[in-house]
């Protein structure tokens, strides 16, 4: 299974430092597994046991900006309110030394203190995806010992959590453009595979059909596309798919010797995604769905994934950071040419798969 890694690259972690097993753990290099569970390299383990991470420095104050704007509502969650509509928050898986195991945060994209909207100890939550209207979001939960519970929605503010019926194994989920539908990868056989479910977890389709492992399915805007990862377990080389959901046509974006993950599929029609290009490093990309106007966007010497468009698809958030364990992971907002990048979160914890409220 490619290392045991979520991004398929064997040699250089493909997500720039931290991806996830076949299984959603953590990999053997304290990376991220494609299942979901945990690496035996640094704190987290293949068994899903996780031991306590080597000591870093204490959390520093999160930056002082606009806070999170919050509304009662009768639709509220377990914190008793849900987010206005004008914040767009950004919601965020996050682990640190404190709390080894992960909850789902919130954050406006003006930055302030991050909402908890997660209290699970025994058990993580990851993979956030925002439904269109922004009432829930879907994740992937798995437990302390590893099992996958699959795929989960919630109350934009926490609480009424319900299990997506079929999606046992299943990984990154995908809201589809009208809501009634969840896209995902799932192990079948060896391999992994796309598939499309109602949100109710019934019809499920199956969409591909390869030797290859596939991830992180992304809708086109119109509901009529998706793309995805496709790893190649033989090279460790991973290239960008488009799939017609009509015809299951299967269309190339990028190369077959690429190294590329994680794509995010704007409203105004463009592909975001992370490169681990010549440099050695992940920056994040823009490409059209035929393949054509690669541009990158980031280029510091650091490792870029994650990527979540805007809802005006002007802008991008991201994770910056994870070379080893001890390195934190901070999200990032950048232009979609590559200017105004902002630093959004600071304390030394792990903060990742961002996704944009639509």
């Amino acid at each position: 299974m490619f290392e045991n890694r979520r991004s398929g690259e064997s040699g250089r972690n493909a997500e720039s430092g931290r991806t996830r097993g076949n299984d959603g753990t953590r990999g053997n290099d304290g990376t991220r597994g494609n299942d979901g569970t945990s690496g035996t390299r640094g704190t987290r383990r293949n068994a899903g046991t996780r031991s306590r991470r080597a000591a870093v420095a204490a959390a520093a104050a999160l930056a002082v900006a606009a806070p999170l704007t919050l509304v009662a509502s009768g639709d509220a969650g377990a914190t008793g309110t849900v987010w206005a509509a004008a914040a767009r928050p950004i919601v965020f898986a996050r682990y640190d030394t404190a709390a080894p195991v992960e909850d789902l945060y919130a954050i406006a994209p003006a930055g302030g203190l991050p909402v908890k909207l997660t209290h699970t100890p025994a058990v993580s939550e990851v993979m956030p995806s925002w439904s269109p209207d922004g009432k829930r979001v879907a994740f992937l939960r798995y437990g302390s010992g590893g099992a996958i519970d699959g795929i989960w929605t919630m109350k934009s503010a926490g609480g009424d959590l319900k299990p997506v019926p079929g999606t046992k194994g299943a990984s990154d989920p995908a809201w589809s453009p009208d809501g009634k539908r969840i896209a995902y990868s799932k192990p079948a056989g060896t391999q992994r595979e796309i598939y499309v479910a109602d949100v109710d977890g019934s019809p499920t389709t199956r969409l591909t059909h390869s030797p290859q492992d596939e991830f992180h399915p992304t809708w086109s805007p119109d509901g009529k596309n998706l793309a995805f990862s496709r790893a190649d377990t033989a090279s460790g080389n991973s290239r960008l798919m488009r799939i017609q959901l009509a015809t299951l046509t299967q269309t190339p974006i990028t190369l077959a010797g690429s190294h590329d993950w994680t794509p995010d599929w704007s409203r105004t029609g463009r592909i975001v995604f992370s490169r681990v290009d010549t440099t050695g490093f992940a920056h994040l990309y823009v490409i059209r769905p035929d393949g054509s106007g690669t541009q990158r966007i980031t280029s510091a010497r650091a490792n870029d994934k994650y990527p979540s468009w805007s809802p005006d698809g002007r802008r991008v958030v991201f994770t910056r950071g994870g070379t080893d364990d001890a390195d934190p992971e901070h999200l990032f907002l950048v232009r979609a040419d590559g200017t105004a990048l902002t630093q959004l979160t600071t304390t030394d914890s792990h903060d990742l798969e961002a996704d944009w409220r639509p």
